[in-house]
């Protein structure tokens, strides 16, 4: 076979390798052995009962507004907190010196992800990613490749250009407070096979495709990676993550993906603008390992610029709560293969457009079969003629003692005050954030 032709197979042979492994070049003993695990603990991690996680995240939100608290005083400093997860560490002035505080906050089916709560602080000080196959201490890619639970924080504000993808190691959070963290202009941030992951007050932006290569994606293993696809944030065969107060926008593909049975994940107060595919949860119609995913989508503002998907779902189990969604472009909720998507108390302000004030897409079914998909809308907020078009049962089921275990979510109205702090934080020490 001549150079141009083995070439020519290499590369397809990669594309192909990339659909099966997410961008895997080379499947080998490690990554499978990895890729087991994960399974199990995704499986694990799987709640039977959906209906009790969502019921209990809309009571903590009642308790919270009840109380008519929202704001609290520490020695002389305000803090404004307005969301129960929120409410559980921006209020303590001494939130630098207790950062692991925030392993105790998290809600909805991520709300077991601890992070590196348990391991060290490690201070990435070097902003740079000159070398993939043998990071350089102190470089946020040395950091997430170390086999031990790290709570990883940032010496300084920095833009981090990723020369490849950041591949990540379990047990592991990504805390930017205090400073300003940019992850821009290279690679995004993969989360693949591994489970217990916090990535919070970092901004995510222009990541592009990078040409793959032989990366590090853990002290004693590096391997072959294809073409990445540009994606802010990918998830892929892991479980127990938590992305809260994340600011994303522009990226070349989507800015946060779930897929190949991903599950008990939470997306919270982040912000979202100027994109077009936001969020993919489900990668194929004909990805059934994609039933036992369980997604929270809380407090997060979808602002300007924002086109589809937010989010687009396959198969599993979405719980879509007190949003702020202001004038999509084409649709703000879809899916396809019969996914449960809860919407409640978000607030929907449609398009001036008026072929597009719909809230929902179905894709690939009719609807003889999409009638029974479970699309409910309970305490919506509409505004500019935006819709919500239901289909399936009431998530409020007949059965009188499900029933009355149910808590109804605080309404639409309420989602302005419940977002206003949605995106990175600009938190200062020794004050609350």
């Amino acid at each position: 076979m001549g150079r141009g032709r083995k070439v020519v197979f290499f590369l397809i042979f990669l594309s192909f390798a990339s659909g099966i492994y997410a961008n895997i070049g080379e499947f080998d003993d490690f990554l499978k052995q990895q890729a087991e695990e994960a399974k199990r603990i995704a499986e694990q991690s799987y709640n039977p009962h959906p209906e009790e996680v969502a019921n209990s995240l809309n009571k903590q939100v009642g308790d919270l507004l009840h109380s008519n608290r929202t704001r609290r005083h520490l020695a002389g400093a305000e803090c404004m907190a307005t969301n129960p997860i929120d409410r559980c560490w921006r209020c303590h002035g001494d939130w630098h010196e207790n950062r692991k505080r925030l392993a105790d906050c998290g809600k909805g089916f991520g709300r077991n992800t601890i992070g590196g709560r348990d391991g060290e602080i490690y201070v990435v000080t070097d902003p740079s990613d000159n070398n993939v196959e043998e990071p350089t201490p102190g470089t946020l890619r040395h950091a997430v490749i170390q086999m031990r639970p790290l709570w990883i924080i940032f010496s300084k504000s920095m833009v981090i250009r990723l020369e490849e993808e950041l591949i990540m190691r379990k047990d592991k959070t990504i805390d930017g407070r205090g400073v300003n963290v940019h992850i821009a202009y290279g690679a995004g941030i993969t989360i693949q096979y591994i489970s217990n992951v916090i990535i919070h007050g970092i901004r995510i932006h222009h990541i592009i495709p990078r040409p793959g290569g032989m990366v590090r994606d853990a002290v004693n293993h590096i391997g072959l990676r294809t073409i990445s696809d540009g994606d802010g944030i990918s998830i892929y065969g892991s479980s127990n993550v938590w992305i809260d107060h994340v600011s994303l926008e522009k990226c070349s593909d989507g800015l946060i993906d779930a897929i190949e049975g991903s599950t008990a994940i939470t997306i919270s107060n982040c912000k979202f603008n100027n994109h077009d595919h936001v969020m993919l949860f489900g990668g194929s119609d004909k990805s059934v390992q994609d039933k036992i995913m369980q997604v929270t989508v809380a407090f997060n503002r979808f602002g300007k610029g924002l086109i589809q998907r937010m989010p687009r779902a396959r198969h599993g189990f979405f719980h879509v709560v007190n949003n702020d969604y202001n004038r999509w472009q084409m649709y703000a909720i879809g899916g396809s293969a019969n996914p449960t998507i809860i919407s409640q108390g978000n607030r929907f302000k449609a398009p001036e457009n008026p072929f597009a004030k719909g809230v929902t897409k179905r894709d690939y079914a009719t609807e003889e079969e999409w009638k029974h998909w479970q699309w409910r809308s309970e305490g919506d907020l509409f505004k500019n003629g935006a819709y919500f078009n239901e289909s399936g049962p009431p998530f409020i089921q007949e059965n009188p003692a499900i029933r009355r275990r149910l808590i109804k979510a605080k309404p639409g109205s309420f989602a302005g005050r419940l977002t206003r702090y949605a995106g990175a934080l600009k938190c200062k020490l020794g004050h609350p954030c």
